[in-house]
């Protein structure tokens, strides 16, 4: 228990360090934005097609696409991927046109 203990306190003042601008070895990811009406125009897939791919409603993509909204978590991690590779995006969810 006191090793769990020492990590999590160790996990905490590195924290509170790095938000004070303390920097000292912590690695900061950071997953670049996307333009998601670019994006599925180069792809061809319908608003329809694409929100019901991502699990979305037709709404939140027109939010995403007019920048209203922008996507986060696990949504940007997959847009990026889309970018990267749409064919294996289209593959494995099956999107159609």
């Amino acid at each position: 228990m006191n090793e769990v203990y020492e990590s999590i306190k160790k996990g905490l003042e590195e924290a509170i360090a790095f938000s004070e601008g303390k920097k000292n070895g912590v690695k900061v990811h950071h997953v670049r934005t996307v333009d998601v009406k670019e994006l599925r125009a180069k792809i061809g897939v319908t608003p329809n097609a694409f929100a019901a791919a991502f699990g979305i409603s037709l709404r939140t993509l027109q939010r995403w696409e007019k920048g209203e909204q922008s996507p986060k978590g696990p949504a940007l991690i997959l847009l990026n991927l889309l970018e990267k590779e749409p064919r294996t995006f289209r593959k494995a969810l099956a999107v159609e046109s």
